[in-house]
């Protein structure tokens, strides 16, 4: 037993030393815009209220460091933003944080939801066709869901989470040889008892600047940030931010 944990831990180390050893140091910096639409609800009970979301344009930044250190890993760093308002006219009695809002009234939400996520992974193989990315993603979501009737501004109330999420985290890209084109997905996962969060894009790229000093790509593809709380401070959500987004990434 202790023989093959030792192989299992020798092979990991070769493998990533494998993988890494035609890079030495690597800086990705990449910004995206995402066309989001928002669908899904909240409340402070199991019972939840479904609102109509408001599209919205958000930003997404990110930074990767690369190195050859063996069995040390690689680091990313991402900021989403994912703001939206909605609106809803509520069929039953609707009980959020201190308030009780009546059936048949209108009520309006300002959802704000900031998260960063904090990467740590091993290349475990990487060359000019194929790249694969195994790691932990420990993700800080910071969130506030105000509700407020729209006849009566002073019938408010909010209701705030936040704390650090670990994940599991994997990337993939393959390159069309000789051509520039690509495709790439990406995601993170969890899932514990009845909440679960799950982050994920899936990419075309294309490559428009490849030489010793630079290189620059595009990407077009689709996101999806599903987030499902159970009775997390207090909070049950179902909410799902999805949508196309655009983007450049620069490796130097």
């Amino acid at each position: 037993m202790k023989s093959a944990h030792l192989f299992a831990i020798s092979l990991a180390a070769a493998s990533v030393t494998t993988a890494q050893a035609d890079t030495l140091f690597g800086v990705y910096a990449g910004a995206q815009g995402w066309r989001m639409d928002t669908s899904g609800g909240f409340a402070n009970t199991a019972d939840l209220t479904n609102f109509n979301f408001d599209n919205q344009n958000q930003a997404v930044f990110y930074l990767a460091v690369e190195h050859a250190v063996p069995l040390v890993p690689n680091l990313k760093i991402r900021n989403s933003s994912m703001d939206t308002e909605g609106a809803v006219t509520l069929t039953s009695n609707f009980e959020f944080g201190s308030r009780i809002y009546s059936a048949n009234t209108s009520v309006l939400t300002d959802a704000t939801l900031d998260s960063t996520d904090i990467v740590l992974y091993y290349e475990l193989f990487d060359n000019n066709l194929f790249s694969f990315d195994l790691g932990l993603n420990g993700k800080y979501l910071d969130g506030e869901l105000l509700v407020v009737s729209s006849t009566d501004s002073s019938i408010q109330a909010t209701e705030e989470f936040s704390g650090i999420i670990p994940m599991f985290y994997s990337r993939l890209e393959a390159n069309l040889p000789l051509s520039g084109w690509g495709l790439m997905a990406e995601g993170s996962f969890l899932s514990i008892d009845d909440s679960k969060l799950l982050d994920y894009q899936a990419a075309i790229t294309y490559s428009l600047l490849d030489n010793l000093a630079l290189d620059m790509k595009f990407e077009l593809g689709y996101r999806s940030f599903q987030l499902e709380l159970d009775d997390v401070d207090d909070i049950y959500t179902d909410l799902d931010f999805k949508g196309p987004y655009a983007g450049l990434e620069v490796h130097f």
